[in-house]
């Protein structure tokens, strides 16, 4: 499990390699999704999601484990692993994308951000821009961003006798703190 972390690790940074180029990662991001309904509200977490962040070329990546969100309840773990993201078939969702600010980060500051790319979620690949904030702050930088997944852009089936349950629009924020790698 660990070589295959370190090989993962590699692979991201040979991804973004380039002269010069700064390279901020982490593997504790935290992505947190939240489904209202009238009848029930269902949240989880997952707190080991990995992100890099090349200020060279503004790029950014982010990937996690289906399996590694959290339920407060084992039963809604256990359904949203097996019959909603279908997570032994789809394994991990993504983000690979460019930030479309131009930041200084040689600069401390709090700088509202954008970035466009692949969002890829249940075997389904679409473009999303996704809005955030990046605070930046000696040699750190830490983001936050939210956004909405409509699960049937992802051809996520919700089937009708839970449907009142389950909302149609997942709400998803991601909270990060990147170091930069040396």
């Amino acid at each position: 499990m660990i070589m295959r972390t370190v090989c993962l690790v590699f692979i991201f940074l040979s991804c973004f390699a380039h002269t010069n180029a700064q390279v901020f990662m982490t593997t504790t991001g935290k992505v947190q999704f939240f489904s209202e309904t009238p009848l029930e509200n269902i949240s989880a977490v997952n707190a080991a999601v990995s992100s890099l962040i090349n200020t060279t070329t503004d790029s950014v990546f982010v990937r996690m484990k289906n399996t590694g969100f959290v339920f407060k309840n084992a039963l809604m773990q256990e359904h949203f692993n097996e019959n909603y993201m279908e997570s032994t078939k789809y394994p991990l969702d993504s983000f690979r994308g460019k930030i479309n600010e131009e930041i200084d980060y040689a600069h401390d500051g709090t700088y509202a951000v954008t970035a466009t790319g692949r969002f890829s979620v249940h075997g389904v690949e679409k473009i999303q821009t996704i809005k955030g904030t990046l605070v930046i702050k000696a040699n750190s930088i830490h983001l936050d961003a939210a956004f909405t997944v409509h699960t049937a852009d992802f051809n996520i089936e919700i089937p009708k006798l839970v449907f009142a349950k389950i909302a149609e629009d997942i709400k998803v924020n991601m909270s990060a703190d990147y170091a930069l790698k040396k």
